[in-house]
C-alpha cells in the first residue's frame, strides 16, 4: 500500500507464466501490436508511435528526453516534487539548459499560467512536467500548458507514470507530444517496461535531429523501427514475459473502461482519506489538487515514522511509504492503486494503522475510521 511497486493484478501474474515467444515468431509481432493498440486507447491516443521502452518507468523517461533534446537546446521544467527534480537532472546529462518553473512549495501544484507565460514568453524546444507526483500526491493541471505549447510549436512532455490507468490522462486533448506511462503503479503490473506514446510532432522532431542521442538503447527511432516498422525483430531485447504482463494489464483497464476504473481510483482514496480524518491524522497537501491514488498524511507529534512502518509491515503485513526531500520523517505516503484500490484493502490499512498507532501510546477513537471509511464508501 506504498508508492509503487503496487501488489500486481493476479491476471497479469498468470500472464508471465506463459512459455517464452521467440522474436521472429509471428506470434511476437502480434504481441507488440496488442500492447500498442491498448495502450493508446489507455492514453487516449490516436499516435501510432505507442510503444513500451524496456527497462522501468524512468527509462521511458530517458529515452523520451534523450531522443528530443540536443545539447544546448532549452528546456523548461515544471517543478513541485521529488520527480520534478528528476526531470531537471535527466535533461541537463542530456545537455539541455534547464529553465525551472517551481510551486510556491511542495504540497501545491505549479500554477499553469506561470508555466503558459514562460512559453509563450520565449518558447523553448521543450516543456517537461509530471503529471501526478508520488513524492507529494499533487495532481498538475496540463490542459492550458498543453494549449500554449501547441501555439507556439513547443513539444509538450509528460511522466504519467503514476496517473497511467488511475485518473484522467488525455494525451490528444491536452495538445500532449509524449507521455511515459508505468506498469507498476495503477496498471497493476511489474516494474520492467515503460509505455511510451509519442505524437508525429516528436517523431518529426527526433529525425530532424543534427546529431545521434548519446544511448542507442533508448533512441526512440529505434525502439520504433522495431515496433512499427518491424525492423531488427530477431535481435529484440524485450522480454516476452514482460510484454505479456504489459498486454494483460492493459487489457484488464480497458475491460474495465477508463471512467469506471478513474471512479474506482477516486471513490477508494476518499475512503481511505475520510478514515484517516476520522481518526484523527491530518492529511498533507493542496485538498484541490489531491492525485486519487497516493494520500500522504502528517505523522503525528512524538511518534516514530520509520517504527510505525516497519510495525506495520511486521505484524499486519502492510507496507506504507516514507517519504521523499523536505518530507521525509514528516509524512507517511499511501498508495491505494490498481488492484489495491478496492474497500478491502482500505478498510485493512486504517485498521492496522490504528491498531499500532493505538499500541504506541497514541489516543484516539477506535473503530471510527474504519466506520467512517464504509459511510463514505457508501455515500
Amino acid at each position: 500500500m506504498g508508492s509503487g511497486p503496487s501488489n500486481p493484478e493476479p491476471r497479469v501474474l498468470q500472464a508471465m507464466a506463459a512459455a517464452p515467444i521467440a522474436p521472429d515468431d509471428p506470434a511476437y509481432a502480434a504481441l507488440l501490436d496488442d500492447v500498442s493498440s491498448l495502450a493508446r486507447a489507455v492514453f487516449q491516443t490516436a499516435n501510432m508511435c505507442t510503444l513500451a521502452v524496456p527497462g522501468a518507468s524512468r527509462a521511458g523517461i530517458e529515452a523520451v528526453l534523450a531522443s528530443l533534446v540536443e545539447p544546448g537546446e532549452r528546456v523548461v521544467v515544471g517543478v513541485y516534487g521529488h520527480f520534478g527534480e528528476l526531470l531537471c537532472t535527466l535533461a541537463e546529462r542530456h545537455g539541455a539548459t534547464v529553465e525551472r518553473v517551481e510551486a510556491a512549495e511542495w504540497g501545491r501544484p505549479v500554477r499553469p499560467e506561470d508555466l503558459v507565460t514562460s512559453v509563450r514568453r520565449n518558447p523553448p524546444k521543450l516543456v517537461a512536467i509530471v503529471h501526478a507526483d508520488t513524492s507529494t500526491g499533487i495532481l498538475q493541471p496540463l490542459e492550458a500548458v498543453g494549449e500554449a505549447c501547441r501555439q507556439t510549436g513547443t513539444l509538450f512532455v509528460v511522466d504519467a507514470v503514476l496517473s497511467l490507468g488511475g485518473c484522467e490522462l488525455d494525451v490528444d486533448g491536452w495538445s500532449v507530444d509524449a507521455a511515459i506511462g508505468g506498469m507498476q503503479k495503477c496498471l497493476g503490473g511489474p516494474p520492467g517496461l515503460a509505455p511510451v506514446t509519442c505524437s508525429k510532432v516528436a517523431v518529426d522532431a527526433r529525425a530532424r535531429r543534427s546529431t545521434l542521442p548519446h544511448s542507442a538503447y533508448l533512441d526512440l527511432a529505434c525502439l520504433q523501427a522495431l515496433w512499427i516498422g518491424r525492423q531488427g525483430l530477431e535481435r529484440a531485447a524485450m522480454s516476452t514475459s514482460m510484454l505479456l504482463a504489459a498486454r494483460e494489464a492493459l487489457r484488464i483497464v480497458t475491460d474495465e473502461g477508463l471512467d469506471a476504473r478513474w471512479e474506482r481510483h477516486r471513490q477508494m482514496s476518499r475512503a481511505l482519506r475520510v478514515g484517516l480524518e476520522a481518526m484523527g491524522l491530518e492529511l498533507f497537501g493542496d485538498s484541490a489538487h489531491k492525485v486519487p491514488m497516493i494520500t500522504l498524511v502528517h505523522v503525528p507529534d512524538g511518534v516514530d515514522e520509520a517504527g510505525v512502518r516497519e510495525q506495520l509491515l511486521v505484524q499486519h503485513g502492510v507496507e506504507i511509504m516514507a517519504a521523499f526531500g523536505p518530507l521525509r520523517g514528516r509524512v507517511w505516503r499511501i498508495g491505494t492503486m490498481g488492484t489495491n484500490a478496492r474497500l478491502p484493502t482500505v478498510l485493512n490499512v486504517l485498521a492496522a494503522l490504528e491498531a499500532v498507532l493505538a499500541a504506541r501510546g497514541l489516543r484516539l477513537p477506535r473503530g471510527a475510521a474504519v466506520d467512517a471509511a464504509l459511510a463514505a464508501h457508501s455515500s
